[in-house]
């Protein structure tokens, strides 16, 4: 199980430099972990501070040098991005299939965050004791994680109900029964999202979830960024779910006490 917690740490750390660089590169929030419409000014200036901020805290996860510290932090930054930025935009705008799958993946990465803090060991190397005591305070949220996963998975297989020839454009040609695929992933998600947060099934439930997701990586989202490398959203897509496939393997791979 060390192995498949540490391997699902890297699924979750690559990503996170992955949307840093990404903000740099572009001066803007192209990924899902801030809003690209969201009311706050200067987005060139903050795209590039938050940026390095994601870079800073996946390189500390990576290398594991005040790792717990940094995943905590990366954990209570996309919080508050998701309760100060998107909050505001799904109670104001109309009801909206992409923004409130934007505003899921948000809360599952910071859910994915606090999970991987408390995959590692207990100390903070934090240089002030006002930052060590920020840490302790967040470390309430750790419990949180699994369920911010699998709130936004079951939204995930609900909307692959509602939006189904959506969905079901983004099935391989080269499969058949699109719409087949469309329900099973959809069913699947939804019991994957449930079965996490049941103590019985939740490694259970985690390792599937975990297994499939990676699956959708290579069958779908890389050859979908491949064939538009222009596309930024094409690219974020596949670190997006490397990022969920990594936290559904720490929950598989959490002790049974859990």
């Amino acid at each position: 199980m060390d192995k498949l917690t540490a391997l699902g740490r890297f699924f979750f750390a690559i990503p996170i430099v992955a949307f840093g660089v990404q903000q740099i590169v572009y001066l803007d929030f192209v990924t899902r972990v801030f809003p690209k419409d969201a009311w706050i000014p200067g987005h060139s200036i903050l795209a590039c501070v938050f940026g390095a901020i994601l870079v800073a805290g996946g390189a500390a996860i990576m290398i594991e040098i005040s790792a717990r510290l940094a995943a905590l932090l990366l954990g209570a930054v996309i919080l508050g991005s998701f309760a100060l930025l998107y909050l505001p935009l799904l109670v104001t705008n109309s009801p909206n299939g992409g923004l409130w799958t934007s505003a899921g993946k948000a809360l599952a990465l910071s859910g994915g965050a606090f999970l991987v803090a408390g995959s590692l060991p207990e100390k903070f190397g934090a240089p002030t004791r006002s930052l060590t005591t920020v840490a302790e305070a967040l470390e309430k949220f750790i419990p949180l994680g699994r369920f911010f996963l699998g709130a936004f998975l079951i939204l995930c297989g609900i909307e692959h109900f509602i939006y189904v020839e959506f969905v079901a454009k983004m099935v391989p040609s080269w499969i058949p029964g699109h719409v087949f695929w469309t329900y099973f992933a959809g069913v699947a998600l939804v019991a994957g999202g449930a079965g996490i947060n049941v103590p019985k099934t939740s490694r259970l439930a985690g390792g599937l979830t975990g297994l499939m997701i990676f699956l959708w990586v290579l069958l779908v989202h890389i050859p979908r960024a491949a064939a538009d490398l222009r596309n930024s959203n094409e690219t974020t897509a596949v670190f997006e779910a490397l990022a969920f496939s990594g936290v559904a393997f720490l929950i598989a791979a959490a002790p049974k006490k859990e």
